[in-house]
């Protein structure tokens, strides 16, 4: 399995599944093809063809073998970076995070037997010290590379953790003193927190470094809300439908918009079965929100008004954030900016009317900075860059952001300055910027940034745009 998987061949892993000792005996094509959703004709040419290369597709069928994330994602070893022969799947690998206990303590994935069934749990670092399971932590990132030189794909070396597993007599030193109340409010809040924790990461480490651990959660989340009572299982797919559209977000920042499609299709199925009308219309905007990435106007601006319709109930503080987009696609249309700006005033008065939400609740991060500085992207859209220029300077000297948000910032105020003619401070803005994109791994910010070098084209060769070119190939 682990050659197949590191072949980046998903027609290797079919055959190495359906031939794994595990299953006592081989698996038929015939019955594999039954699981995947496909007939036996499909399969076979899948295992014997050059390597699928549809994302969704890839993503739907790891999914339903339950193949572990990190299997899937992280970065291969250096000898098989190259594409495999026959053509490579349509995905980066994520890179593994930097083994650093406080920096990853909330990726690892602890293997647990419940009713027979082993489930991945992620489990922090602290939480495996406190409760005497600490040498599992140190015994497995001791190992940073297995027999052949290869990295290790995750803090603990998954493989041989497998090999030795922890049954469920462990249970009780996680605080988890039987299935009934592991599969209860305890383990709801615990998921909370890593997908708390799994957000504050993602504006220090970048998406590749936080997208394995997420992957994880959701795993685990989807697996055990097969086993709960009807009431666990709304609170679970709500949290689920909640980190689906934060993997949504992550995938949209590595610029791999199937993929975060995908999760965005599965947040709104979530929220819809766990019946929370406000986490529906809250995907909405987020799909609103990647639209913008696409340039695709119309999308922008309808999608923002079906999250804005009043059956979603949407708390103050989204709805304020659902007004600001709509202005955003109405800029894009060319709309009077009268009109465009009559929405962001409105949004404001909203914002300014939001009760003090907790740091968790839906929409928290949408303050009065983020406002602002979406507005300066509304402005630039609707012919008003120099506006926007010192907007953006006035909300970026006082706020304290993520260094992943700084740089994504900075390089929308590169291309408001490039719009107003000032290509030496774009230049100068754009390079700060693509070295922030590069060290947290923002294609995202990169895109941008690449729009901004094509308006600095004519002056091309400045010294300044000359270095902020440098700078781009040598990020990229």
């Amino acid at each position: 399995m682990a050659e197949a998987l590191d072949s980046w061949h998903m027609g290797q892993v079919f055959y190495a599944y359906r031939t794994h000792p595990w299953h006592g005996r081989v698996l038929s094509q015939e019955t594999l093809a039954a699981w995947l959703d496909l007939n036996q004709a499909q399969l076979s040419r899948i295992e014997s063809g050059k390597p699928p290369q549809d994302l969704g597709k890839l993503m739907k069928w790891a999914h339903s073998l339950r193949v572990p994330a990190d299997l899937l994602w992280f970065k291969l070893p250096a000898a098989q970076q190259a594409a495999p022969t026959g053509g490579a799947l349509a995905m980066d690998p994520i890179e593994k995070p930097a083994a650093e206990p406080d920096k990853v303590s909330a990726g690892v994935l602890l293997p647990v037997v419940i009713h027979g069934r082993t489930v991945l749990v992620p489990v922090d670092a602290e939480t495996l010290t406190v409760n005497g399971l600490d040498e599992l932590f140190n015994h497995s990132t001791a190992t940073a590379t297995d027999s052949v030189g290869r990295e290790a794909m995750s803090p603990f070396n998954r493989r041989d953790f497998l090999k030795t597993g922890v049954a469920a007599a462990a249970l009780p030193s996680l605080g988890l003193d039987d299935t009934r109340r592991y599969l209860d409010g305890p383990v709801v809040a615990y998921f909370g927190r890593v997908l708390e924790k799994a957000k504050r990461d993602d504006g220090a480490l970048g998406p590749k470094k936080t997208l394995p651990v997420m992957l994880g959660l959701l795993d685990a989340i989807e697996g055990q809300a097969r086993q709960v009572k009807p009431g666990v299982r709304r609170e679970l797919l709500t949290l689920g439908a909640e980190g689906a559209e934060f993997a949504g977000w992550l995938y949209r920042d590595i610029q791999q918009p199937q993929a975060a499609v995908f999760w965005y299709d599965r947040a709104m199925e979530w929220a819809q079965e766990a019946d929370n009308a406000a986490l529906q219309g809250y995907v909405l905007l987020k799909k609103s929100q990647m639209a913008y990435d696409e340039r695709d106007a119309l999308r922008v601006l309808t999608l923002a008004q079906a999250a804005g319709h009043e059956r979603w109930q949407l708390p103050t503080r989204v709805r304020a954030e659902v007004t600001q987009q709509e202005a955003l696609g109405r800029a894009m249309l060319g709309d009077p900016l009268d009109m465009v700006r009559g929405q962001l005033d409105t949004a404001a008065a909203l914002l300014a009317n939001a009760p003090d939400d907790d740091p968790e609740a839906l929409g928290a991060y949408f303050n009065g900075h983020t406002r602002l500085l979406r507005d300066a992207i509304t402005l630039t859209e609707a012919g008003k860059p120099s506006m926007a220029v010192d907007l953006f300077s006035d909300v970026l000297s006082t706020s304290a952001m993520s260094r992943r948000d700084t740089g994504f910032f900075n390089a929308r105020r590169a291309a408001a300055l490039a719009l107003s003619g000032e290509p030496d401070e774009a230049a100068k803005v754009g390079t700060d910027s693509a070295a922030v994109a590069h060290e947290v791994k923002s294609a995202r910010t990169m895109r941008v940034l690449g729009e901004v070098l094509q308006s600095l084209d004519r002056w091309r060769s400045r010294p300044t745009v000359r270095e902020f070119r440098d700078m781009l190939n040598r990020a990229g």
